[in-house]
């Protein structure tokens, strides 16, 4: 018999942790490779952990609620003959009391062994970074906190229940944020390995909200935390600055009018507007490839690659999947690959790859009826790009005379870290130029 370890998986370009939405499985299952094993969640999406081996759960050691880094541990497993890797399960409350659990050097980073009081005390110690994190901010000592998940493991819900009540356990005059990182280091992803730490958001405290009789409460989704969070974190680290253009879209309203019909026809769906701005989008990133970076602590990484992330969303909740390679299709082509994946998204299907490596995003506000807007810029990406609705306007022309012609706003939100205003000005200029000049006579949609 071996035991092995199931770890949190990477389900996406610079998904950095995941949090257990829901177990699969229960001790003494049995279960075979790749079947499910949990719903995990991030901020980009939802997904299943298969198991990378057949054998029988021996521990569930992340209990649901909690958040993980990549790579860390959430499963014990066992499987028939030896196996290399193999890693002894947390000990039962049957064994020997005296048990150790690993906690780092501060001096050196190695790992001694420190006397636990029992199993349970063992599984608490098994702190999970967004725990760390909160304790951390929030000064509390999570040797006096008892934790209500598996093994009695401290979950995120224990310590907001703490910070609620307003009296957080602090040890001594030791800082606690040393106190924890000493007994749990934070993970970090490959993309941030190399790379200084950034800040992490700052806890907030909940609004205490007075209610009135017809007043509805709705629990917050975990899809929708995971939203927040990551929105939270983009405004706190990147300083957004915005700017935005108007453009003339006559002609192009002319020509996708005049063949939408034979394209619906020929392909099977509908050509929209949106394809049109993303080729003039990529067209200027290849242009202006500076937009096409992200920031990295010490420096800006320019992306080599264009991939288009598109915000599709559902009736709670908002996704970005990635159209790959942008720059190497034609109109119909990014038409294609919006359909697709729009369609993944509403049929639930939208795989962790289809999220991944987005350079710049597109978002298309303009389906709402909305005519301005200031998005926030879609982390780690430098800049993101708002088509707003296309409305008829008087248009005073180059000739004195007032003419009713299609108008469109287009709005950028940028990270002003990594870009400044004048070439964003001449990136949006870029865009307007290529729009307005989008005709059936030099645009072709194949």
């Amino acid at each position: 018999m071996a035991t092995e370890k199931i770890t949190m998986p990477q389900l996406g370009e610079s998904v950095t942790e995941g949090t257990i939405s829901k177990w699969l499985v229960q001790p003494g299952d049995t279960v075979k490779k790749y079947d499910p094993l949990a719903e995990v969640m991030t901020d980009k999406v939802n997904a299943e952990v298969p198991s990378s081996f057949s054998g029988t759960i021996k521990e569930l050691v992340a209990g649901e609620g909690d958040t993980l880094s990549v790579g860390e541990l959430i499963c014990y497993i066992e499987t028939e003959g030896e196996g290399g890797g193999s890693a002894p399960a947390a000990s039962s409350s049957t064994e020997k009391p005296a048990e150790t659990a690993s906690i780092p050097n501060e001096s050196t980073g190695a790992t001694a062994a420190k006397p636990a009081a029992n199993v349970d005390r063992a599984a608490r110690g098994r702190f999970s970074p967004a725990v760390v994190r909160m304790a951390s901010e929030q000064g509390i000592d999570l040797d006096q906190v008892e934790g209500s998940g598996q093994s009695g493991r401290i979950t995120r819900k224990d310590l907001q229940k703490i910070i609620d009540s307003g009296q957080i356990p602090t040890k001594g005059n030791k800082p606690a944020t040393e106190e924890v990182s000493s007994a749990a280091p934070v993970s970090s992803s490959s993309q941030e390995t190399a790379t200084p730490q950034q800040p992490s958001a700052p806890a907030l405290k909940p609004v205490a909200i007075d209610t009135m009789p017809g007043d509805i409460e709705i629990p917050v989704s975990g899809i929708r935390k995971a939203i927040a969070q990551n929105m939270v974190r983009s405004k706190h680290e990147a300083p957004h600055a915005w700017t935005m253009v108007e453009v003339d879209v006559t002609n192009l309203v002319e020509y996708r009018n005049s063949v939408k019909g034979d394209f619906k026809t020929k392909e099977g769906y509908n050509l929209t507007f949106l394809p049109f701005f993303i080729k003039a989008v990529v067209e200027s990133l290849k242009e202006f490839p500076q937009i096409n970076s992200m920031w990295a602590g010490d420096k800006i990484i320019q992306k080599k690659d264009i991939n288009i992330s598109i915000a599709v969303a559902t009736d709670d909740a908002l996704y970005v999947p990635v159209i790959k390679h942008a720059d190497e299709k034609s109109i119909k082509g990014i038409a294609r690959d919006v359909k697709e994946l729009a369609d993944k998204v509403r049929t639930n299907k939208l795989a962790g790859d289809d999220m991944k490596g987005g350079t710049f995003t597109v978002n298309n506000t303009g389906s709402f009826g909305s005519v301005m807007s200031t998005p926030i810029i879609n982390y780690p990406q430098a800049a993101i790009l708002s088509v707003e609705s296309i409305v008829k306007r008087p248009v005073v022309m180059n000739n004195g005379m007032i003419a009713v012609r299609d108008m469109v706003n287009l709005c950028l939100s940028l990270d002003h870290r990594v870009l400044d205003g004048l070439v964003c000005g001449r990136f949006l200029a870029a865009v307007k130029a290529r729009l307005e000049s989008m005709t059936k006579e030099n645009t072709s949609i194949y």
